[in-house]
């Protein structure tokens, strides 16, 4: 064998041991993990964002967990894969004001065709993007060109049917889709502006679903360090989240589950964890009696105004809920965090009515019960009738009859 036979045959095992280290490092083409090597965009303090799949050589596991997760899934580019609810034009449609609508399945793509009720096709648009894990319900986004709309109807859990979007029927066919309302089921949006008051984006710059990064801010130079590629940096730059006082902390909870924000200062996909979110926007309902404020959306502020959070210095958001875990549903992980703080307090069913706390083993049902929203509802198919969404307080208390006692 000739010495440049040789070599070649050196330099071929070398690329292929090169090869089989980076697909056991991270993960196989196949693996069902998005590529590395896609581009990823740049925020806008000028650092770019790695990619969740980034996380999977140090976190695997973490990483495995977060996408069954209610937050990794809020959102996706539409396929059949993801989309609930049948797509059989003929079977499936809803009545709305003056129209109808169709879902409709064509080949690999999906549409909603408006059609008004002589049958002529008022509006065809085609769903390019799901938003919603499932759990409640679905709804669809269309591009017109660069610019993002809600369409009218959505699909809804509990009848396993199609209702009217949230803020339809009306005379439109599309609703705008801003940074207020898109913030909270992605991780990253570039708007063409900068206030972020415009429904126009650059489609490239769209990172589906709430992952790694929405919480833990963009991480290309942690993941360049970490590799040891990084000239930029002498120590790791990835903000320590349990370094951050507890309102830090809350504060990334509290972009998309403190109710609406208005007095919007700077582009709410400016903010990045580690920062204070008053800077950014100010909350509507600052100034509510807590008993007002909206269960739908406003989780943080109902928890700020209960007992519990008040009365201790260190509790927050994940003192009962783990981000990286799907939990929902599972009221004994959450009975548990209740009793790790009681468990040693003279408990009032034990003095005042005469029984063992054992018996009261549910303490969210009494103390954090469910309640329909007075924002979300829905109106049901083929029905005069509406339905509103039920969804948990976080106004943790003592209620009669659903009735919040202001003085327990």
């Amino acid at each position: 064998m000739s010495k440049k036979s040789i070599a070649f045959l050196i330099i071929s095992l070398v690329i292929g041991c090169l090869f089989v280290l980076r697909a056991c490092h991270f993960g196989s083409i196949d693996s069902g993990y998005q590529k590395l090597n896609e581009v990823q965009p740049f925020h806008y303090n000028g650092k770019q964002f790695a990619g969740s799949q980034s996380c999977i050589p140090c976190h695997e596991s973490i990483y495995k967990t977060h996408t069954a997760t209610a937050h990794f899934n809020t959102s996706a580019r539409a396929n059949g894969e993801n989309l609930q609810g049948s797509f059989n034009g003929e079977q499936d449609r809803i009545n709305l004001v003056g129209s109808q609508v169709k879902l409709v399945a064509e080949s690999e793509d999906y549409f909603q065709v408006t059609k008004s009720y002589p049958g002529k096709i008022l509006d065809k648009s085609k769903i390019d993007v799901v938003i919603g894990s499932g759990v409640k319900g679905q709804s669809h986004l269309t591009f017109k060109g660069d610019s993002l709309y809600q369409l009218q109807v959505s699909y809804f859990k509990l009848t396993n049917g199609w209702v009217n979007s949230p803020g339809f029927p009306n005379q439109r066919f599309q609703r705008p889709v801003m940074d207020n309302c898109i913030k909270c089921h992605v991780t990253f949006a570039k708007n063409e502006d900068v206030s972020g008051m415009s429904n126009v984006y650059d489609k490239d710059s769209f990172i589906y679903g709430v992952d790694c990064e929405r919480c833990h801010g963009p991480s290309q130079e942690h993941v360049d360090f970490r590799k040891g590629n990084s000239k930029l940096n002498t120590a790791d730059p990835i903000v320590q989240i349990d370094t951050l006082s507890r309102n830090l902390r809350d504060n990334i909870c509290a972009q998309c589950h403190a109710g609406l924000r208005g007095n919007q200062l700077k582009n709410p996909f400016s903010y990045v964890v580690g920062e204070k979110l008053e800077e950014y926007s100010k909350n509507y309902n600052t100034r509510k009696p807590e008993y007002e404020l909206d269960v739908h959306g406003n989780q943080y502020g109902l928890l700020k105004s209960s007992a519990c959070y008040k009365n201790s210095p260190t509790m927050s958001c994940t003192t009962c809920h783990d981000s990286h875990l799907n939990q929902r549903e599972q009221e004994n992980v959450f009975n548990g965090k209740c009793m790790e703080c009681h468990k040693a307090v003279q408990h009032p069913h034990e003095t005042e009515m005469k029984s063992s706390i054992a018996q009261y083993d549910n303490c969210i049902k009494c103390h954090m019960p469910v309640f329909p929203s007075k924002t979300m509802n829905v109106s049901l198919p083929n029905t005069n009738q509406e339905k509103a969404i039920d969804i948990r307080t976080h106004l943790i208390g003592i209620y009669i009859d659903k009735v919040y006692q202001t003085k327990p």
